[in-house]
């Protein structure tokens, strides 16, 4: 795949996007980077069975500088909750090791069908905007590390870095919408880097020379792009999460999934 300056201007408008929600949201940005990336593989030339798993392993990659920024400005707004962070963290990266894992095994089509009803799900629960019972608490450590493997598992084969699942998991538990938000943004820190790996070298180990500027399932330059761009914005997003509607934010987020995921489920199919 030629590395263009077209593909160069749409990877850093993409990036710019994403760390913006990144840092606003508390999420990883992959429910916008799948979809835009797959298409834009697809535009390139790849086929279908190229363009999704790359899409995937890219959209992980990409979101450990997402995450590491987004992480560093909640927690200087001490937004992170260090006791939920800790059990989930390892819950966290060793169910990563295992999607992708699974990613390996399961072909393109059943991958992206999973993705667009995985994020519908997502968006419809945006809208709804669902408050927990009073008397939910945090729940202890062992359920803290499970939820944290169920988390990292279903965010590896979807590509995302958790925040759908984690904010709403922790809010769930009458925490704080802020330190929900902080602390998923801190957790997409080791997902990340654990999907990263996974996709280089656990999913796409037998396609380390898949094509031009790509190591396993991993597109170097969307990476470096999407990075730079997203880096600077998630710093705008963090400080934004302290004055902007979260609800109206988070129904915005929900619509642009939603379009995404239809846009790419057309894209796949029209290709098989």
């Amino acid at each position: 795949m030629e590395l263009t300056l077209e593909l160069i201007i749409y990877l850093l408008l993409l990036g710019l996007v994403v760390g913006f929600m990144a840092g606003l949201l508390g999420i990883g940005g992959g429910g916008i980077m799948v979809p835009v990336l797959s298409m834009i593989f697809i535009y390139k030339g790849l086929n279908v069975n190229e363009a999704v798993p790359l899409a995937l392993g890219t959209s992980m990659t990409s979101i450990v500088a997402t995450s590491f920024s987004s992480m560093r400005a909640h927690r200087a707004k001490n937004n992170v909750i260090w006791t939920a962070f800790k059990p989930m963290a390892f819950g966290v990266v060793l169910g990563v090791l295992a999607g992708t894992f699974i990613v390996s095994v399961t072909n393109s089509l059943a991958l992206s069908i999973f993705f667009s009803v995985f994020m519908a799900y997502i968006s419809i629960q945006l809208f709804l905007d669902k408050k927990p019972k009073p008397s939910r608490r945090l729940l202890s450590k062992p359920y803290l590390f499970g939820a944290g493997g169920g988390i990292g598992t279903i965010s590896a084969l979807v590509s995302i870095g958790g925040g759908s699942l984690t904010v709403p998991f922790l809010i769930w538990q009458n925490v704080d919408g802020k330190k929900a938000i902080g602390t998923s943004a801190a957790l997409g820190f080791p997902l990340s880097i654990a999907g990263a790996i996974g996709y280089m070298l656990i999913t796409g180990i037998d396609n380390i020379n898949f094509g031009n500027w790509t190591f396993g399932y991993v597109y170097l330059p969307a990476v470096f792009f999407i990075s730079i761009a997203s880096f600077f914005t998630a710093k705008l997003g963090a400080r934004c999460t302290q004055k902007l509607p979260i609800p109206i934010l988070k129904k915005i987020l929900g619509t642009l999934n939603m379009v995404l995921c239809i846009k790419m489920l057309i894209s796949v199919v029209s290709e098989f």
